[in-house]
């Protein structure tokens, strides 16, 4: 991953954004360990679009993929990856592979705008 001027802003979605936060927890631990400068914080449903303007990438928890077109519109003005987590990792706490899955979109993302 390339050495950004800003921390990559990954923001994870769910109901209450209690099991979330408890999927950032393991991936910000694993972001320290790695020494990458990723920001990750987890949202209700609710709050989530009040953070569009401030983060690079939204990650809906697994029974909100229905919601996913509907992030994707209203992230798209602010230029915002949208992903679903899968179930393994959602269901698992992986916070390496959520990792994994957030800079991929943020690449993605980054290489679709040049």
């Amino acid at each position: 991953m390339e050495k950004n001027t800003k921390p990559i802003q990954v923001l994870l979605c769910c109901g209450a954004g209690l099991s979330s936060g408890f999927l950032a927890q393991g991936a910000r631990k694993v972001a320290k360990k790695k020494g990458l400068d990723i920001k990750i914080e987890a949202k209700s449903e609710t709050e989530a679009v009040l953070y569009l303007p401030k983060i690079d990438v939204l990650l809906l928890a697994p029974y909100y993929e229905n919601f996913k077109a509907k992030f994707t519109e209203l992230a798209k003005p602010y230029n915002v990856a949208v992903g679903v987590i899968p179930q393994k990792v959602y269901g698992s706490l992986d916070g390496g592979k959520l990792i994994e899955l957030a800079v991929e979109l943020y690449q993605h993302q980054t290489q679709a705008d040049l």
